[in-house]
């Protein structure tokens, strides 16, 4: 049996317009980070309900963006991210191109 990483925590995110959003927490369970040419929040949706749950603070689940200096076999190494605006509204700051 293999023990569960420790997945880095979602310590902001700037999108007020995401259903996962409550005052600047994300609060979905674990959020994805893909897109082929950027770093995209792929748990983003505007939705006019909010969605998730107030106990949890999001961590990241998985991220495809393997040209990152903090992605290891296809999971974040970061202590932590940020989620803003850059090549879309809804992006991982903390993405960094090896």
């Amino acid at each position: 049996m293999t023990a569960a990483m420790e997945m880095p925590r979602v310590q902001e995110c700037a999108v007020a317009s995401c259903a996962y959003n409550h005052t600047n927490d994300c609060h979905a369970f674990a959020i994805t980070i893909a897109s082929s040419d950027h770093a995209h929040c792929h748990t983003f949706v505007e939705m006019p309900v909010r969605g998730g749950n107030d106990q949890l603070v999001a961590q990241v689940g998985a991220c495809t963006r393997s040209d990152c200096q903090h992605n290891s076999d296809l999971e974040c190494h970061a202590p932590a991210i940020s989620v803003g605006p850059a090549a879309d509204l809804a992006d991982c700051l903390t993405y960094r191109s090896r």
